[in-house]
């Protein structure tokens, strides 16, 4: 879904899968998990399939990975 396909300036609902997702209710955006950025849905790129979260760029997807107790290099669950 890009921006011109509906879902109006809504927010997504979105399952986050390993290296993809799946769209469940249409919106333009989601929000980033640790700094609040609204993410265009066609320029999402960084998630959390374990904690079901979007994040605006790999820095805050490292700072959640920091806050979940989950250390560079570390193995993810």
């Amino acid at each position: 879904m890009n921006r011109f396909e509906g879902g109006g300036s809504r927010e997504a609902k979105i399952r986050y899968l390993d290296g993809d997702y799946q769209i469940l209710a249409p919106g333009s955006y989601v929000t980033c998990a640790m700094t609040g950025t609204t993410i265009p849905v066609d320029e999402l790129r960084y998630w959390s399939v374990a904690r079901q979260e979007a994040y605006i760029d790999a820095s805050a997807s490292l700072e959640a990975d920091k806050r979940a107790g989950i250390l560079p290099n570390q193995k993810r669950a």
